[in-house]
């Protein structure tokens, strides 16, 4: 990322007037409305200020405990509490996480994300995600994880023992979240998403298009991030993955060019954080894709699974990074 002089030299532009923490739910909207060019080109100006536009940064996500979760999130099959469910499974043991980890860094991550399906950690259990966090540290990996809520001496907890980054999305709206979710409020989530911030930890934090909402509460969750006093280092978003059994099996699909708007307004509102384009990928055509990197996606996950969903082949993504002309990010992490 450039520094602050680079970005002034390179603009004549205050960064103090790029970088916003005001947007409302209108001006995100304003930008939503915007003739596609126009708001492309908006994006890809703000990205060159920050980012190399050639540049994706690789990570990869390992479910370290899955199944077995006793929230309702609708749209995960994790949820033990809808009518078709993947199997709970216990949490994995560090050595076979950290050979997972060795692998993905062979492959070319720069970041391995170990999430666990749980409501928030036990302490012994988050005893033993630290001491996976201390070993994919030990291979020059960036470290995140994904466990659920978390208190105050959890968040210091995972900051001592390395933890680079805290994944916990608002997945929508203030005002949508409650059809999606039933077992937690969304001021639990900015709770641990602040207790994450004061502890040090970068987060992670972003959202899903394609759940039922409307374009209004899509510009909400946008303005919702994009408020935040800090914005989060990294912005997942994530298109729906229908999965049978859960309730939102049949939701309705998202057009493709709504979802790069999506991209290109989260990069214009957050243009120093990473934007991943993250979850839906498999169902994308490379075409698709491309323009979410021209709207300034800069991050992907790389593997074939999303904790409990498919991602696409490594070698389609590598195939289409190739075609693309882009290159991938070395680990920054020590």
């Amino acid at each position: 990322m450039a520094d602050g002089s680079q970005i002034h030299s390179a603009t004549s532009t205050p960064v103090s007037s790029v970088l916003r923490h005001d947007w409302t739910r209108a001006d995100v909207q304003a930008l939503l409305d915007l003739p596609f060019p126009e708001l492309l080109y908006r994006a890809q100006t703000l990205h060159r200020m920050f980012f190399d536009p050639t540049e994706i940064q690789i990570s990869t996500l390992l479910s370290i405990k899955t199944g077995g979760c006793p929230e309702d999130c609708a749209y995960c099959p994790q949820s033990s509490r809808h009518e078709e469910r993947v199997q709970a499974e216990k949490l994995m043991a560090v050595e076979k996480v950290v050979a997972e980890a060795r692998r993905a860094k062979e492959a070319g991550a720069a970041r391995f994300c170990m999430g666990a399906a749980w409501r928030s950690p036990k302490d012994h259990d988050l005893e033993t995600v630290c001491s996976m966090i201390e070993g994919v540290k030990a291979l020059g990996l960036e470290t995140c994880v994904t466990l659920g809520m978390l208190d105050d001496a959890q968040a210091h907890r995972l900051k001592n023992a390395g933890l680079d980054y805290y994944n916990h999305n608002i997945d929508t709206s203030p005002e949508f979240y409650g059809e999606i979710i039933s077992t937690r409020t969304y001021q639990e989530r900015l709770d641990t998403l602040a207790n994450v911030r004061d502890a040090g930890i970068n987060v992670c934090c972003g959202g899903i298009v394609g759940m039922g909402e409307g374009e209004s509460d899509r510009a909400g969750m946008i303005a919702a991030l994009a408020s935040m006093p800090k914005h989060p280092e990294s912005v997942p978003i994530n298109l729906l993955v229908k999965v049978a059994g859960t309730p939102l099996a049949s939701a309705e699909e998202v057009d493709p060019l709504d979802f790069v708007r999506m991209i290109a307004v989260a990069r214009v509102t957050m243009p120093a954080s990473h934007v991943r384009l993250a979850a839906g990928r498999e169902n994308m055509s490379d075409e698709t894709q491309a323009l979410c990197f021209l709207a300034g996606a800069n991050s992907i996950f790389y593997g074939e699974r999303l904790l409990t969903t498919p991602n696409p082949a490594a070698t389609r993504d590598r195939q289409l990074l190739d075609r693309l002309g882009l290159r991938t990010t070395v680990a920054t992490s020590a």
